[in-house]
């Protein structure tokens, strides 16, 4: 796999140091990196660098992951929709709630975010604003609403047009599995056999 990446183990080792600096560290307002800023500080390879640090993240759980400004692409990305695209890092696995509990959101927060998502997912991606505030009107106080509704759109798990409708954001399409999701809030309730 080290084979891919050209040059010498010295040379290597500092393009996945750098990678890793790129990734796990917050630029201007939102996590991870863009693939054009990849390729100007590791090289043409980039790539292949990112795939040896994906299988050196493996063991820790951790993977490299990709999203695309289309969500909807079938086909393999162009260069050009690769260098628009960004990276970073996200958990393989799923995090028990005693964990959940130390990542600085608060639990009625990731629940808010989890209806939201889910009503979202439920209209196809994309919903007025007014709804999607009434929906989570009824989980959350009134004024959490719209400040939690205003996080999310921050931090990029929802999108909001000019003509207020929301959309599910690139960090959704990265962080969350939606068919399991989806999955769980259809089993909500069900009796086990």
């Amino acid at each position: 796999m080290a084979r891919r990446v050209r040059g010498s183990g010295q040379a290597y080792s500092r393009k996945l140091k750098a990678a890793v600096h790129l990734l796990f560290f917050k630029h201007h307002r939102l996590p991870g990196v863009r693939g054009w800023e990849l390729r100007q500080e590791l090289g043409s390879e980039y790539l292949d660098v990112l795939d040896v640090l994906d299988g050196q993240l493996k063991p820790l759980d951790l993977k490299v992951t990709r999203v695309l400004d289309d969500p909807d692409l079938i086909t393999e990305p162009t260069r050009a929709q690769l260098s628009d695209a960004r990276f970073y890092i996200t958990m393989r696995g799923t995090i028990d709630q005693k964990t959940a509990k130390t990542i600085g959101w608060r639990i009625d927060d990731i629940a808010g975010l989890a209806v939201t998502v889910a009503y979202l997912i439920s209209k196809q991606g994309k919903s007025p604003r007014v709804e999607v505030e009434k929906i989570l009107a009824e989980k959350l106080p009134g004024w959490r609403t719209k400040m939690n509704i205003d996080r999310y759109i921050t931090e990029g798990y929802l999108g909001e047009d000019d003509r207020g409708t929301m959309y599910l954001d690139w960090r959704t399409r990265a962080e969350i599995d939606q068919k399991q999701l989806v999955d769980l809030v259809l089993g909500f309730g069900r009796k086990a056999s």
